[in-house]
């Protein structure tokens, strides 16, 4: 496989290496290890009882959040997948790798990246990922230098019903199946059919892919109980609430259409820039969906957002079947959970879909930390934290001290405020996403959002955008002309931060 040239040479010699990371666990860990849990969910937005929906029916994921910390402000750096997950688990930003689009691998960029998991393995941890953790598809593979075990793979799109499909290869597959890498003569992805966005077949959880590799983490679980001398690191990942919306009909049936919450804006922003718009994209490639709009009519509208709650009652009984394997197991005492979702989705707001923008229906995500013997249960801090963040937390909960490697670390520890929830310890988050020729860089503070949109080729060719969201909380306005002092103040705070590096090629 291509990614053996990548390995770290530390890392072919044993789990327990000599490197710098081991060095630091020598130094400052003198208590027991604790083990750590790390729960990924694709496209999962804070639509979930703990974080006051009222209408989600998510009672696993709202336990988790009874025994330990929820984070009411969390951002993700990228409102995309690949991204995303590589900022989660390398602790750089997209703006400090170049990692924004598909295709890139980290190792092409960052040869001896350390990654989360194996800054754990170099400390004698052992580490493994069942289901999504890297995204897996549209040219990108998975990163096995960061795992003790090969990875646990599943499906992400997939189907059922026949008719889903017409018994044909959608494109959707295609992407996430890497399916050209391995057939390069069938047709382009965008050539294939489209598969349908929902299906509810009265079938058993098992069915689909989340269940599957629940069951799967319920036995490494019970094999890694009987060696109680070896701390773990397991990344969990989710795929619903992803589209396709292919859960189990009993799922569905715990929602009255007619009482799921509907888009309160359809519009795009007044005064928004071109390139910060977005039309169509990932829910074009299903088939119910409308050619050549962008507002559906509420029938479709609904049905995906009867799909979108469905889902994610069904991911919350997968977790559920999980925590409480720990918990019957005895070893939730001694785990660090986390619970991340890779980012926002867009719910019809707008009249956008899915993710890909720098608004906060994408990027705003749920991220509850329960850490034994620090945090409080049953708290939340209203602390802004980006996904950067979660890297140096955890490494400081597990007594590893803090991370060093080739790439940016760019996160801050959050253990001062796991303790003491009123703590603040920076006053923004950092995002970004590339559209039109132009990047993006968003700076969020508690009442405000700043865009500033830089053309790639003309670095003189900037447009900002403002959002006040103690008076327009739906980011109905671009007020930058309007605010040119509340403007200036937040081009001081995203001038702390370094020019954004070019995208990353293959």
């Amino acid at each position: 496989m291509h990614y053996l040239k990548h390995i770290p040479s530390i890392l072919l010699i044993g789990s327990v290496s000599t490197g710098f990371a081991q060095s630091k666990v020598e130094e400052k860990n003198t208590q027991k290890p604790k083990n750590v849990l790390m729960i990924l969910v694709d496209d999962l937005k804070p639509t979930l009882g703990c974080y006051g929906d009222e209408v989600v029916v998510s009672p696993n994921i709202d336990k988790l959040a009874d025994a330990g910390v929820r984070f009411n402000h969390a951002y993700c750096n990228q409102a995309v997948s690949v991204a995303s997950r590589y900022n989660l688990l390398t602790g750089a930003r997209s703006t400090s790798t170049g990692l924004y689009n598909f295709g890139a691998e980290l190792r092409d960029v960052y040869p001896d990246a350390v990654t989360l998991p194996q800054f754990f393995m170099q400390a004698g941890y052992h580490t493994e990922a069942l289901g999504k953790v890297f995204h897996v598809g549209h040219g990108n593979l998975n990163d096995e230098a960061s795992w003790s075990i090969p990875h646990h793979h599943d499906k992400l799109i997939e189907y059922v019903v026949p008719e889903s499909t017409g018994r044909q290869l959608t494109r959707e597959e295609a992407y996430f199946e890497n399916t050209k890498m391995y057939f390069p003569e069938l047709p382009p992805n965008h050539k294939l059919p489209r598969g349908s966005a929902w299906e509810s077949p009265d079938v058993l959880d098992g069915a689909y892919a989340d269940a599957r590799v629940a069951t799967k983490a319920i036995s490494r679980l019970r094999e890694l109980k009987k060696k109680p001398e070896q701390p773990f690191f397991m990344a969990l990942g989710f795929v619903r609430p992803h589209l396709p919306f292919s859960v189990p009909k009993k799922y569905w049936d715990l929602y009255d259409p007619a009482k799921l919450p509907m888009p309160q804006y359809e519009k795009d922003p007044e005064n928004a820039p071109a390139m910060a718009i977005k039309r169509g994209g990932e829910i074009d490639q299903f088939k119910e969906i409308p050619a050549g709009q962008y507002v559906f009519p509420d029938s479709i509208t609904r049905k995906l957002i009867h799909g979108y709650y469905a889902s994610v009652s069904y991911m919350d009984t997968q977790l559920g079947r999980v925590i409480d394997e720990l918990k019957r197991l005895e070893m939730f005492d001694n785990t660090i959970i986390v619970l991340w979702g890779d980012h926002g989705w867009h719910l019809g707001d707008h009249g956008y879909w899915t993710k890909h923008t720098n608004y906060e229906e994408a990027n705003h995500i749920p991220l509850l930390i329960v850490a034994p013997g620090v945090s409080t249960p049953g708290t939340s801090t209203d602390q802004l934290i980006e996904t950067v963040d979660i890297y140096p937390t955890l490494a400081e909960l597990a007594g590893l001290g803090k991370p060093v490697a080739p790439q940016p670390i760019d996160g801050l520890s959050m253990v001062p405020v796991l303790k003491d929830t009123e703590k603040k310890i920076k006053d923004h988050v950092y995002h970004a996403f590339p559209l039109g020729g132009y990047l993006g860089r968003a700076i969020r503070t508690e009442r405000y959002r700043m865009v500033e949109w830089k053309k790639w080729n003309d670095p003189n060719d900037v447009v900002y955008e403002l959002y006040d969201f103690k008076t327009d909380p739906l980011e109905t306005k671009n007020i930058a002309s309007e605010q040119p002092e509340v403007l200036a103040e937040m081009k001081q705070i995203l001038a702390r931060h370094p020019e954004a590096k070019r995208p990353a090629r293959r």
